[in-house]
């Protein structure tokens, strides 16, 4: 099945709450990015998505952490493309050691996944599957 992956830092813009905390909604809004590039590469277009059936936060993300998003289809039906996304922080900022300090975790951790589906209209679908 198809998979991809989205590496980014979050940056002060992104952060939505006091103590530089970002919104979850940010991980919803790449998790949406993957989404769309998984379509396109399954179907040669961006469809749309239909909706999330589980969404878990699991760990809060804070300006300056990188990201790394991944997202799979897991199921393919006449329209519809089920998948699963996780987020995970794999480095964060340092201020304690120094402004400009930052670690790569040893273990990644995983802030948010989710289930959704999305939809790629019939007419839309340009790759013939086999």
């Amino acid at each position: 099945m198809e998979r991809a992956v989205i590496r980014i830092r979050m940056s002060t813009a992104d952060a939505h709450y006091g103590g530089n905390l970002v919104d979850g909604a940010r991980m919803l809004q790449i998790f949406g990015d993957i989404a769309t590039e998984l379509l396109i590469r399954n179907d040669g277009d961006e469809g749309l998505f239909a909706g999330y059936e589980k969404v878990t936060f699991h760990a809060p993300v804070y300006a300056g952490e990188y990201i790394e998003a991944e997202g799979k289809i897991i199921n393919v039906g006449n329209t519809s493309r089920k998948m699963t996304f996780e987020a995970k922080k794999i480095i964060i900022p340092r201020p304690d050691i120094n402004d400009s300090a930052a670690e790569v975790l040893i273990e990644p951790i995983l802030v948010c996944s989710a289930t959704g589906t999305c939809v790629t209209p019939k007419d839309k679908q340009r790759y013939s599957k086999t």
